[in-house]
């Protein structure tokens, strides 16, 4: 056979010779001197193999075949122990996604065996079931982060669900009630009549609503403070920061804010601002039974959900006038750039109001300029008079 074209220390750490049953026996050692080997059935293979070990090695991709040895299922379980920051209703969507859907698929497939092309027919196999394509996102999402946890641990080159072809989400109509249908609402919802109110004017997540306590409410400047929420995680109130990790105070309306006195007088600072009738968190699934669901059908407004009023909240606030940082800072998103991909086209409604209002502020600039340059000269008549006897 012909020789590998390397130094003799070289051959030493990279090499393939033919074995007596026909077959080549490539071979190199790592950068920790372990000899790793595989058979090929021809020679080119071989060299073909050990070329890209070598450019990987090179390059600082290489990555250990016995570390990636390990199946989907243990990996997974791994990586959702390092997940520490999550919140207990996003680490439950984690869990559900793997429990239900990648698990089932992948959990005995060990990470080395994992192709692009598999995972891109999964998804489409998951699509063409009649998933939801934000549900089949997510679940792509979810597999993807535990893979990219592989490469970082250099038990993967490369993330194989990086580029898969993702079905489309089309974001769900938006619902924005007018302050009458509000109204109308919160009337009908008798006992939780101001939680509605509160909902459909601040714009605040409802885990934020039921977490909010007495203490976080200043009703002579008219804010709440949002500094805490609350979701219900298989029965339990689970309490965590807001969505984003951000504290903000929102701001009340006059009317809601002089209705929030009234209604928590004679409560504590530690209690709840809604809470249940015996004083515990409101939890969504009561709150809609017993109250919103009904008041829906009441008020005639089918198919309403509860955070339908944050989206009103929104564009009541657009309608006040309120420009894209004062609503993103009131419903606590991110960044502008996500208030105006929700809530941009509203702002269209705005654009005479804008043209009307710099057609003022010219028309007042030149009409003062004019002022200036036609404005009554006044003399003093007592100066003039001398000044004409003198001559």
């Amino acid at each position: 056979m012909r020789a590998i074209a390397r130094s003799r220390q070289t051959r030493r750490r990279h090499g393939k010779h033919r074995k007596a049953h026909g077959r080549w026996r490539a071979r190199y050692r790592d950068a920790g001197g372990v000899e790793h080997s595989r058979h090929f059935g021809r020679k080119v293979d071989a060299q073909r193999w050990l070329d890209s070990v070598t450019t990987a090695l090179t390059e600082g991709t290489y990555t250990d075949p016995r570390r990636s040895k390990i199946t989907v299922t243990e990996w997974a379980m791994r990586w959702l122990a390092t997940k520490v920051d999550l919140k207990a209703t996003t680490r439950r969507g984690y869990e559900c996604a793997l429990r239900v859907d990648v698990l089932p698929r992948w959990g005995n497939v060990r990470l080395a065996d994992i192709t692009h092309e598999q995972i891109a027919g999964w998804i489409a196999e998951l699509r063409g079931s009649g998933l939801l394509a934000s549900t089949v996102r997510q679940i792509h999402r979810v597999f993807s982060l535990v893979l990219a946890l592989a490469v970082r641990d250099g038990r993967l080159a490369r993330n194989p669900a990086d580029g898969v072809p993702l079905p489309r989400a089309r974001r769900g109509e938006q619902v924005f009630l007018t302050h009458d249908q509000l109204d109308a609402l919160a009337d009908a919802a008798g006992r939780e009549r101001l939680v509605i109110l509160f909902l459909g004017y601040t714009g605040v997540r409802y885990g934020e609503m039921a977490a909010l306590r007495v203490r976080n409410l200043d009703l002579i400047k008219r804010r709440a403070l949002i500094a805490d929420a609350v979701a219900d995680v298989n029965g339990l109130a689970i309490f965590d920061m807001p969505k984003n990790h951000q504290r903000r105070a929102v701001p009340l309306p006059r009317f809601l804010a002089d209705e929030l006195t009234e209604y928590v007088a004679g409560k504590g600072p530690d209690d709840y601002v809604f809470a249940a009738e015996k004083g515990s968190v409101l939890h969504l699934r009561n709150f809609r039974r017993n109250s919103f669901d009904p008041a829906v059908r009441a008020a005639a407004l089918d198919g309403l959900t509860p955070h339908a009023l944050r989206h009103t909240a929104a564009s009541l606030a657009i309608a006040a006038g309120a420009n894209v940082k004062v609503v993103q800072t009131m419903l606590g998103h991110r960044s502008a750039t996500m208030t105006l991909d929700l809530y941009g086209h509203l702002l269209a409604d705005q654009l005479d109001q804008v043209a009307d209002a710099m057609d003022a502020a010219r028309r007042s600039v030149q009409d003062r300029a004019d002022f200036l340059r036609t404005r009554p000269v006044v003399r003093d008549l007592d100066k003039a008079r001398q000044r004409t006897r003198g001559q």
